[in-house]
Order: C-alpha cells, then structure tokens, then sequence
C-alpha cells in the first residue's frame, strides 16, 4: 500500500468560510445523529473560521488545510501559547470520504513536528468519550498520548470530555 502523502497549505491559499465548512462537513453525521446538543457548534465553527482569517499572523498561522491530490481532506490547529511547557492541539477532523487513509495521523505528526520546532515540552488534546469522537481517542493512544483525566462539560454533559497528553521533549 503507498503511504498517504499530503501538502499543509496555509489558510491565505483558502476564502474565508471554507475552514467551517470543512469542519462541518467532517462532522455532518454527529450533527445528524445528535442535532441537539451538536448543532449549536456551527456557530463555534464559523467562529473559528472569522477568527483565523481576522488574524493572519497569529490563530491563521496556527491552521493548515490538508490537501491530497490536490483536494481539501481536513484541516488542523493548533495553540502554542502556552509554550514552551505546553501547547494545544485544537481542530483535527478529516472529511468523511476521506477517512481511515492515515490523513488524521499525518495531521498530528505534522502538529507535533511544529510543537518540537518551537521546543515545546508537552502535546495535549481534548476529545470526548462520546461515540463519535472514539476513532479519534484511539487515534491519540496510538500517537503515545495518555489520558490524564475526564471532565464534565463540553456540548453534549452526558459524556465526558478526555484530556490527553505526550511528551515531546524532557
């Protein structure tokens, strides 16, 4: 089988509504299945959307479109603020039609390549324990990331949220 190969393009090659509407087409079937409470995150994804085009030179340089082939497959962010102690993996999601091509781990390698660059110690994540996001949970325990607890919260209260972490550098 040929490994998957994909370009990272920066936000300036995309229009601004073109990262929520990746994001939410990657989450069609949540929203789907789970119209409430998972619908009201559009408007966190458009947000997120004005937000990296409104500052370019700081969240849009944290967000990169991956592109196969010529085509949009996903998109990923990141925040490395908290740096160099840690920094945050944000948005990773991967087109429906796009899945379980090893597109999702190239992502985070290349999130992690660009934690190292700026020498941050610790990656973290959080996901949640609902079902859609398991593939993803799976994902990280794979990558070596280690699930340090669980909180109450996130869109939908009936599931936790999961908050992992892997070391980078020591």
């Amino acid at each position: 089988m040929n490994k998957p190969t994909l370009i990272f393009g920066p936000i300036s090659l995309f229009s601004p509504g073109e990262l929520a509407d990746i994001v939410g087409r990657s989450y069609v079937e949540l929203v789907e299945k789970w119209p409430d409470p998972w619908g009201r995150e559009r408007e966190k994804w458009e947000d997120f959307d004005r937000q990296a085009f409104a500052h370019p030179e700081s969240m849009g340089k944290c967000v990169f479109v991956s592109c196969h082939e010529g085509k949009p497959v996903g998109l990923a962010s990141y925040d490395p603020r908290p740096g160099p102690s840690y920094a945050i993996v944000g948005q990773n999601c991967v087109l429906p039609e796009y899945r379980c091509q090893g597109f999702g781990r190239l992502q985070i390698f290349e999130i992690l390549r660009r934690f190292r660059t700026r020498k941050i110690r610790l990656a973290r994540v959080t996901t949640s324990e609902h079902p859609f996001f398991l593939p993803a949970v799976r994902l990280y325990k794979d990558l070596g990331f280690q699930e340090i607890r669980r909180l109450v919260g996130g869109p939908d209260p009936s599931f936790h949220l999961i908050e992992l972490e892997k070391k980078l550098l020591t």
